[in-house]
């Protein structure tokens, strides 16, 4: 950000507590506050029927036969009814990659239980799972292929039959570590390993389809962070252009990549309606969101760290592995994790060598998505748990380690070994303030003096950085169904001065109508109580990939700047008109055109009454786009920017219960200029509500037949408010020199480092004892495995 903006900036703020960087109450929570929140489940249309799936009982099978019910064929429907309907494909161009096709009913084989087989439509949903549970499927078995590391080595079967093998792609970042392997005083080696999990967003999917037979138009509400993806797939899919197609996401009940796919229900209730010209609705249940849709996580790492002997991080050595389910969800693409982890597995980190080898693996799981913080979860669990054992092998304090690898300050704008361009941060600073706030000192002391409940304390931190908001230059290498290009704002004031937003991205938790009204508000010096946005409709916003990659702070606020700024100097010439004065003296604030010398003011109503109601007021020559604009947007440099954060907290560990107690935590955050530093607060404690799941509580296990064991919330456990500890946010504002205001994407990062911090405090609490813990969640079984191999190990018995 240059001085020219930077003072362009402080001359729209017009008072303070309002625009960029103010801590401005959220105007959206008034009305979900209120209970008037508009959801797909919402919607009761004339003549609506309700839909419900038949779904597969096993993970693996070959689909012999579907019997429909005597008297009621004419209301189930299996693939071979859905003539025309193409299967769903989300391919990338990377070398060796193998497409899977996934139909919207299962076809041939089962490749997942809970994979939709038929359909079910009646006029009530009860009725309509009656009719479900009436429907007789015969399937011949087939070995289910389970666990990732032996579906890439010794399959008992292939989930793709015409792959010869069950890899979605291999990749290979390669390096020569022979110098660092000669001069490397420290080596430490070990297998760690994150649990599956099953996104859990309080909404499940949702999707209403109808008709419109005046527009020719299919219509779908959706609970989907993507709407113009949505169309896009859909168009593939059902063979209709996407003119003919309209989508429309309405208030979302939380996302997190979960709602950011094509589905094969959507595809389903798409042709349905355009069978039968009357609405069609389903609606996921929790059984059906835990068992039979979208999962997460799920990585293993064997991996090695060279380190000199002051513990300063010399080189990595990985295979990492992600179990990617059964098919290649679109528009992401099922090696989207795992050839992530080849480019960002370094963190924010210097080295002299760097090796990684990933592993997409099929297997008869549902497929996995980018849940919030997508591979950086993973990844910073495995390297900054490794820098603790790098630590306690060299006799070093863990900050020690991470102090004497981190990219400098003054290095910045840095190129890491991997290529990755960090745009700016002082990330020592981060961790050294995230330190200081927990009081190391006062916790080892009390360490020291042991509990009198026999607890053991153990503290931990780790730190990361994650791009975000990244573009065209990143996302067109991958070739998948979606390249970002420029973000479009359309801006418009109305006859009485209000501003409307059209917004092609879908806020659902990110506060855009707080934080895109204080954008509008820097720039063009409007009340952000006069703004109101319009988003997630395709009939009505401009084209977007919509919601994802921490984007919107940079992409959409970058586009309503500029689109503002656009309005701003055409409200400033028809001012200028109506005052009979030169526009360059004008001064625009406070919901007015004003002007010093003289005194005189206009408020932004009646500029916007003269240009629309009294034209006859204004000379020839002024734009004749008047008080409307179409803008687009993309930062100086489309890399991404890289926001980070170090978190430090304390555990309480039972050695006799095997639980854990977060006793305190803090986060040091930089995300840049904050747009409003409240909304990022609430961003980063969502987030780390949702690390401390993946740290200890949430886990969707499978049985040998590919079975998932927790069906219910009774089974898959979700940290509620007892079980976060108070938590301290610092922030650091280092301005990205490439975004409009500053601003860094900040969305996921409260979900990516917990479960690395939690766990080294762990061990931090166990390494007396010989315990260490690899794998999360750190569950109470976990913790009592570990100490148990530690008193086996203490007793020369193997493992």
């Amino acid at each position: 950000m240059n001085e020219s903006d930077q003072q362009h900036i402080a001359e729209r703020v017009a008072a303070p507590g309002h625009g960029v960087g103010a801590s401005l109450r959220r105007k959206e929570d008034a009305r979900f506050l209120r209970g008037e929140g508009q959801y797909v489940g919402d919607l009761r249309l004339p003549g609506m029927l309700e839909v419900a799936f038949v779904r597969s009982p096993v993970a693996h099978g070959r689909l012999l036969a579907v019997h429909k019910p005597a008297g009621a064929e004419h209301r189930v429907f299996t693939m071979d009814d859905l003539r025309g309907v193409q299967p769903i494909r989300a391919n990338t161009t990377l070398p060796g990659f193998k497409p899977s096709e996934q139909w919207p009913l299962a076809r041939g084989k089962v490749r997942q239980a809970g994979e939709p087989i038929a359909m079910c439509v009646a006029a009530t949903r009860a009725e309509a799972e009656d009719l479900a549970a009436e429907v007789v499927v015969d399937i011949e078995d087939l070995p289910a292929v389970v666990d990732m590391l032996a579906a890439r080595d010794a399959p008992p079967a292939l989930v793709h039959d015409e792959w010869g093998d069950n890899v979605f792609l291999h990749t290979h970042v390669k390096d020569d570590l022979a110098a660092v392997k000669a001069r490397a005083a420290v080596v430490v080696r070990r297998q760690l390993r994150t649990a599956r999990q099953s996104m859990a967003p309080m909404e499940g999917r949702g999707v209403v389809c109808q008709w419109d037979t005046r527009l020719e138009q299919l219509v779908m509400h959706s609970a989907a962070q993507m709407p113009h993806i949505n169309r896009a797939g859909l168009s593939e899919c059902l063979g209709l252009d996407q003119a003919s197609i309209r989508v429309v996401s309405p208030d979302v009940g939380g996302g997190f990549g979960y709602k950011g796919i094509l589905l094969p229900e959507e595809v389903c209730l798409g042709w349905l309606a355009l069978q039968l010209k009357r609405p069609v609705r389903w609606l996921e249940d929790r059984r059906e969101q835990l068992v039979a849709n979208t999962n997460c996580r799920e990585h293993h790492y064997d991996i090695t760290l060279y380190a000199d002997a002051s513990g300063r991080l010399l080189a990595i050595d990985c295979d990492a592995t992600v179990d990617s389910g059964a098919y290649s969800s679109y528009p992401f693409a099922a090696c989207l994790e795992a050839a992530q982890v080849g480019s960002i597995l370094p963190g924010p980190y210097v080295m002299d060598a760097f090796q990684c080898r990933t592993w997409s693996v099929a297997t008869n799981k549902p497929p996995i998505l980018p849940y919030r913080g997508v591979a950086r979860t993973g990844v910073c669990f495995a390297l900054e748990v490794m820098l603790d054992l790098v630590a306690r092998e060299a006799g070093v304090p863990p900050e020690q380690v991470r102090l004497a690898s981190l990219v400098p300050p003054e290095a910045m704008p840095y190129d890491n070994i991997t290529g990755k361009h960090f745009d700016s941060g002082d990330y020592p600073q981060a961790l050294r303030r995230a330190l200081a706030a927990l009081d190391v000192d006062r916790w080892r002391e009390r360490q020291r003096a042991g509990e009198p409940d026999g607890r053991r304390i153990g503290l931990g931190h780790s730190i990361y950085c994650e791009q975000a908001a990244h573009g065209t230059s990143v996302y067109s290498g991958w070739g998948i169904p979606m390249v970002p290009g420029h973000e479009g704002c359309n801006a418009r004031l109305t006859p009485d001065g209000r501003l409307e937003l059209r917004l092609g991205a879908h806020s659902h938790g990110q506060s855009l109508e707080t934080t895109m009204a204080q954008v509008a508000h820097s720039t063009l010096g409007i009340d952000e109580a006069d703004v109101r946005l319009v988003h997630g409709d395709t009939a009505l916003s401009p084209y977007s990939t919509g919601t994802w990659g921490s984007r919107c702070a940079v992409m959409s606020g970058g586009a309503v700047a500029t689109a503002c700024k656009t309005l701003a100097q055409r409200v400033l010439a028809i001012g200028a008109a109506l005052l009979a004065v030169p526009a360059d003296g004008l001064r625009l604030g406070d919901g007015a055109v004003t002007d010093p010398a003289s005194g005189q003011r206009l408020t932004l109503a009646e500029v916007a009454h003269a240009w629309y109601r009294q034209p006859q007021r204004l000379p020839a020559g002024l734009d004749p786009a008047g008080l409307e604009v179409a803008a687009g947007y993309k930062a100086r440099r489309d890399t991404g920017t890289f926001s980070y954060a170090a978190h430090a907290c304390v555990v309480a560990v039972d050695t006799e219960l095997g639980t854990v107690e977060i006793l305190d935590y803090v986060v040091c955050e930089d995300g840049g200029v904050l747009l409003n530093p409240m909304v990022v607060d609430g961003q980063i404690l969502g987030g780390l509500a949702q690390g401390i799941g993946t740290a200890l509580y949430e886990e969707m296990p499978y049985d040998a037949e590919g079975q998932p064991l927790a069906s219910t919330l009774a089974d898959y456990l979700l940290p509620g408010a007892t079980e976060l500890p108070p938590v301290r946010i610092e922030h650091l504002e280092t301005p990205s020199p490439y975004t409009e205001f500053g601003q860094k994407g900040v969305g996921e990062g409260g979900a990516i480092a917990p479960p690395a911090a939690i766990v080294n405090a762990i061990n931090d609490a166990l390494a007396p004892l010989g315990a260490e813990l690899l794998e999360c969640p750190a569950s109470p079984r976990r913790v009592l495995q570990a100490l148990a191999r530690a008193r086996r190990a203490r007793a020369g018995v193997a493992a």
